[in-house]
């Protein structure tokens, strides 16, 4: 082990701000497992989530008696298998009946083939995944896209991340987020794609993207260090103080999210927007404390997107 995990804790902000709004009714897919239900219950428990549990019922009470967790008041909705339980899911997120959907025993494409198929769901924006994370000791965010979703993000994928973005940054209550546009240099060179695409990224955004200010191509230390940024001549409002990463890959992304977690004990709260309500692709790996974390950014963004952003 190179690492020690720490602790991992769900910032007070998220979910303060999560409560100050009504629970969220959220169809929980594949929800006959333990490590589900224990999302389910956690996200119920803090006040804001009601949870709409899909799959088997049996194996839903059984899962849930093993956990101590009294699903008797819980709505259960059936389905034989995970494609049935994420047609169920999709289905009720398009009539209406649920505001979001938190991911159980279902694997990704299963569940996000289903929603794509609810044409109602749609927003005519690439959907795209956001993670805030949170270090010990602090409560300003960092947010990273896309590092989940979408593998290789071409210029106009990347345009919908970087709106996406900006749209949660106004839902968790960021007036001008700053957004930095990664590579691995701060000279654009046709040699390297991305440092390309964060110059005409950046110039896009100043044209297209109200109430946001961007930077790119940066590389990471420009991102988080002023002091960095300052010695190699980059004096500008994101330069170490950034809000948002936007990342060239999903390798990238997931390297970056991952040793935050593992070096830092960074809480990664993680959803998917774009669509017409927000997704969360909760892991086996995660944290509790992660887990819950996504249900309060869920929330806050379906709630944002109510008044009138469209977070989600």
């Amino acid at each position: 082990m190179i690492c020690r995990k720490q602790e991992i804790i769900c910032p007070d902000r998220l979910l303060e701000q999560a409560r100050r709004v009504e629970p969220v009714r959220t169809a929980v897919i594949g929800a006959d497992s333990s490590l589900a239900l224990q999302s389910a219950r956690l996200a119920q428990e803090a006040g804001i989530v009601e949870p709409v549990l899909i799959g088997s019922p049996g194996g839903i009470r059984e899962k849930a008696a093993e956990i101590g967790w009294s699903v008797d008041t819980v709505a259960i909705e059936p389905a034989a298998d995970e494609r049935e339980a994420a047609a169920r899911g999709a289905r009720l997120a398009a009539e209406g009946r649920v505001g979001a959907i938190m991911k159980g025993h279902v694997h990704t494409d299963t569940l996000m083939a289903a929603i794509f198929g609810e044409k109602s769901l749609r927003t005519g924006r690439r959907m795209s995944h956001v993670f805030h994370l949170t270090v010990p000791h602090s409560e300003r965010p960092l947010l990273i896209t896309d590092a989940a979703l979408n593998i290789a993000p071409d210029l106009e994928t990347k345009k919908a991340i970087i709106a996406n973005a900006v749209d949660l940054c106004h839902s968790l209550g960021m007036e001008e987020p700053k957004i930095a546009v990664l590579s691995a240099s701060e000279t654009p060179h046709p040699r390297m794609p991305s440092s390309m695409e964060a110059k005409a990224l950046t110039e896009w955004a100043a044209e297209s993207v109200p109430g946001a200010s961007a930077l790119g191509p940066v590389a990471f230390d420009n991102v988080v260090s002023r002091e960095a940024a300052l010695i190699k001549g980059i004096d500008h409002p994101v330069a170490g103080d950034a809000d948002v990463v936007v990342v060239p890959s999903i390798e990238c992304g997931n390297a970056l999210f991952k040793m935050m977690v593992y070096f830092m004990g960074a809480c990664a709260a993680g959803v998917v927007l774009g669509g017409r309500i927000p997704v969360m692709l909760t892991s086996r790996a995660d944290d509790p404390a992660a887990r819950l974390g996504s249900a309060a950014l869920a929330v806050i963004a379906a709630r944002g997107a109510e008044s009138g952003h469209a977070g989600c």
